[in-house]
């Protein structure tokens, strides 16, 4: 009997347990109409989730080193097919009003940047890129450019920027500004080629361009210096293996004699039984 007693008393204890886990459930769930459907049931929680916060106070204590910076780059493709569904459900006057908290989200990211916060400033960017409906596509290329601009403040962000400008591109082609600033991007990480095609690209835009027109002269001889110094490089790693290649036969690369076709720019190979 006092087996069973003991039973009982461990069974009640667990069920407390269960009880006191189980009772505050109710209150902490998202209560929802039993009417809606899926779509609609998904935007709600959409609009619940935290990053939606524009006050999101600790995500800012956590990214507040600029050069250490966390990627805060949530729209991606994925997050873009969201926004699609979520679109479809939305009024007019609720993509206005959504348009303009992403207005505001852009004030606040301004006044970051200009405070030299540039996380929090690529955090607020972020968060408007989340908010402002898919329509709008003039405020989101803005929302990208801006967002690559502070990117390009911090060192590790540098091809994060650059694909942020190309965003700003491809829903706006004639963004100069997002040009200019790729251009620049492109030229800071050594890829000239493509920083003098945006330079050129932007006076097909605006002629009178200043710092577009200095590009185009400027950038031609350092990619001629690069590449003469690329091709040096490149010959004396083939000379090297060559001359590995023929010592066997008693040979070096000094037996051969490369010469230049001044109609074609091509070369030939010249073969020397006793170099000098």
């Amino acid at each position: 009997m006092d087996d069973m007693s003991d039973k009982s008393q461990k069974l009640q204890s667990n069920e407390e347990v269960i009880e006191e886990l189980t009772k505050n459930l109710e209150g902490s769930c998202i209560k929802l109409d039993k009417n809606l459907t899926d779509d609609e049931i998904r935007f709600k929680l959409d609009l619940t989730d935290d990053s939606w916060n524009v006050t999101d106070k600790e995500h800012n204590e956590d990214n507040n080193g600029d050069d250490n910076v966390e990627s805060t780059d949530f729209v991606e493709e994925n997050i873009e097919e969201e926004l699609k569904d979520r679109d479809l459900l939305l009024t007019e006057p609720e993509k206005e009003t959504l348009k303009c908290e992403a207005e505001n989200l852009k004030q606040a990211g301004n006044d970051f940047f200009k405070n030299n916060e540039y996380t929090q400033a690529i955090s607020q960017y972020t968060q408007g890129l989340r908010t402002c409906p898919l329509a709008y596509s003039k405020e989101r290329s803005i929302l990208y450019a801006n967002r690559a601009a502070a990117k390009a403040k911090c060192q590790s962000e540098k091809d994060s920027a650059i694909s942020d400008c190309t965003k700003a591109i491809e829903l706006n082609p004639s963004y100069v500004k997002a040009y200019i600033r790729r251009a620049q991007l492109y030229e800071e990480t050594d890829k000239l080629d493509e920083a003098l095609e945006d330079f050129k690209k932007v006076l097909t835009i605006d002629a009178s361009h200043t710092e577009a027109n200095h590009a185009i002269r400027r950038l031609p001889p350092l990619i001629n210096e690069r590449n003469e110094k690329l091709k040096t490089e490149m010959l004396g790693k083939l000379k090297d293996l060559g001359n590995m290649v023929l010592k066997p036969f008693g040979l070096s690369t000094n037996n051969f004699e490369l010469q230049q076709n001044p109609a074609d720019g091509g070369y030939s190979v010249k073969f020397k039984q006793n170099p000098s």
